[in-house]
Parts: C-alpha cells; structure tokens; sequence
C-alpha cells in the first residue's frame, strides 16, 4: 500500500512541478511581443481521410490566427507514418483555405509525437524560437519538453472540443504522457526519423509529399 501512494505522490507531483514550470509561457495572441520567432509549429492529432477532427481543426485555426498576427512560418507536424494516414497534407490543405501562402508551411511528415515534433522542430528546420499552437492540456508538456530541449517556446491555446468527456480522458491520459515525456528528456534521445536540414528561409513547398 506504501508504494502505491508513493507512485501516486511522483506521478502528480512530477504533474504539478511541469504545469508550474512552464504556465507562464502560455499567453494570448495579444500579448506576443514584437521579437521575431522562427516558426508556429502546430502539433497535429487525429484526422479523416478527407478532414481534420474538431480537435485538430481548433489547432489549425488557432494557428491561423497566429500566422496572421506573426506572418512567421508555419510547421505543421504530423504523423504521416502510412500512405492510408496522413495528418500534415490534411492539415495543410485546411490552412490553404485561408489563402496562406503555401510557401509558408513546412510539412513534419514524422512528428509522430510531440516529443518528436519539438525534436525535429529544432534539429530538422533549425527552430530554436518557436511559438506553439495545442489544446491547453496538451500545452504544458510541449512547453516543457521543448523547454528541456533547449527552445525558447511560447504557447497559444487552441480551444477545445465541446465534447465533455473526451476532453475529461485527454486529461486523464495526459497524466501518464506527462510523467513519460518527464523521464525521457532527462535521457534526450534522438528521434525515430531524422533526414537532411531544412531551412524555414526556403520555400516550404520542398516538404511536400
């Protein structure tokens, strides 16, 4: 009984000390600062064969705000890890929508994790000053493994689905994530896929694919 209310203790409180850390870099569009950022990097999340989900489509248009209050590149990172599932092209054609200028967005075609998002976001198109765009339950562990990793990040909240209980389970789940992406951090390991750099002063439509 001792060492479950131990793990209990670690696991929120490793919970607790990641909110704490890194709640101050989440701010409102409003607030950002006239410094210049490499990139909005929208993290992706589940979609359809032809759509993204609400989820993902609040994340996107999120994104598209930023874009037109920043006017910095965008990365959009997915996981597009099959020809049968493909986040990042999904989430591009609904940016294309807004008439953002395609050479804007830079595809992460093997952000299968936020952890490899921030990896690649750094190491794979040189983001060291970064802005990103998720639900806020998701936020703070982005915030803190790109904190761990050496980005200077800065977050702007999606808004959230208006479905009670899947955002409850989120939540729940996020709880383990968190605690997981804890421990790896201290460890940084390479991501799955790495590949040749790419310069977010290029034309993003070289990432297409």
């Amino acid at each position: 009984m001792k060492i479950v209310l131990i793990l209990i203790v670690i696991t929120f409180g490793i919970n607790f000390y990641m909110i704490m850390s890194v709640e101050k870099n989440i701010i409102n569009i409003s607030d950002l600062s006239n410094e210049k950022y490499d990139a909005v990097l929208v993290l992706g999340c589940k979609a359809y064969s032809d759509r993204p989900s609400s989820m993902l489509a609040n994340r996107l248009e999120k994104g598209k705000e930023v874009y037109n209050h920043t006017k910095t590149k965008i990365i959009l990172s997915g996981d597009h890890g099959k020809d049968s599932y493909d986040e990042v092209n999904i989430m591009k054609s609904y940016m294309l929508n807004y008439n953002i200028d395609s050479k804007d967005i830079f595809l992460d075609h093997a952000g299968f994790s936020t952890y490899d998002s921030l990896y690649r976001a750094k190491n794979i198109f040189g983001a060291k000053k970064i802005i990103i765009v998720t639900q806020k339950y998701h936020m703070y562990r982005a915030l803190y493994i790109a904190k761990k990793l050496g980005i200077d990040a800065t977050g702007i909240v999606a808004d959230d689905i208006n479905n009670e209980f899947i955002m409850f389970k989120n939540e729940v789940r996020e709880i383990l994530s968190r605690n997981k992406n804890f421990i790896k951090v201290i460890i940084k390991p390479e991501s799955k896929y790495l590949g040749e750099v790419i310069s977010l002063d290029g034309d993003g439509n070289i990432t297409n694919g």
